[in-house]
């Protein structure tokens, strides 16, 4: 395996940034070079690992021969099931065994290194901040993050620590600032209220969609309009 340097981390800043890194191999081996990870995973050849590296990089090739290995080892023989599998679900396989080996290599950085309660909590609420592999390769991080229903106000609500609720909605201004209404066509404003379609994904001021944030609270999935007339067509 040549990932690169020999990396041990030792703050939770640094176990998070190998974290993303080691992660952003495993989903470009996932997506963008699933052909590529595909042929690699030849069922003829002996047992075969998926690693991520901090480089963003991946690599298919046998288990470590140290034992125990330098750091845990991902899921073994991951070719084996390739072809008695559909595609699709050999890959959900995939990444959920991937998922597990990331937060195996964190956390044994973080006992390595003495990480304390309140370190490993940091640690894991950073890293469930992010979408799982699993989401990522099955779609379903796109659903999440357009939950039940996917409503958008950011109405300032006063309280006594205002000076932190106006932190927070500058920083959401600025996130959502390019987004159009799929309606008007008219930029996002932080004192509308704003509903995203389930279906497309389209955001929508609610005046436009007829929607009230009332009425949104009893929308379990919404559908704008253009989806829903969509749906109906004979």
């Amino acid at each position: 395996m040549d990932g690169g340097a020999p990396y041990n981390p030792r703050t939770v800043e640094e176990v998070f940034r190998d974290f993303k890194g080691r992660r952003a191999g495993l989903i470009k081996a996932l997506t963008t070079d699933v052909e590529e990870f595909y042929q690699q995973c030849d069922p003829e050849k002996e047992n075969l690992c998926l690693y991520g590296f901090p480089s963003e990089q991946w690599e298919v090739n046998l288990p470590a021969e140290e034992v125990p290995p330098e750091l845990p080892e991902p899921a073994l023989g991951i070719n084996f099931a390739r072809d008695g599998m559909q595609e699709k679900d050999w890959l959900s396989l995939v990444a959920v065994h991937s998922d597990v080996w990331l937060l195996s290599v964190a956390f044994y950085f973080g006992a390595r290194f003495g990480f304390d309660k309140t370190d490993r909590k940091r640690l894991f609420n950073m890293i469930n901040d992010l979408p799982t592999i699993f989401e990522v390769v099955t779609g379903t991080a796109k659903k999440q993050r357009s939950s039940e229903p996917q409503i958008k106000t950011t109405k300032a609500v006063q309280s006594k620590d205002e000076e932190e609720e106006g932190g927070l909605e500058e920083e959401e201004e600025e996130e959502h600032g390019e987004t159009l209404c799929g309606a008007c066509g008219e930029n996002y404003a932080s004192d509308e209220f704003w509903i995203c379609c389930d279906i497309c994904e389209k955001w929508f001021h609610g005046k436009c969609v007829k929607i009230t944030p009332a009425r949104a609270e009893h929308i379990k999935q919404y559908k704008c309009p253009s989806c829903s007339n969509k749906r109906i067509r004979p």
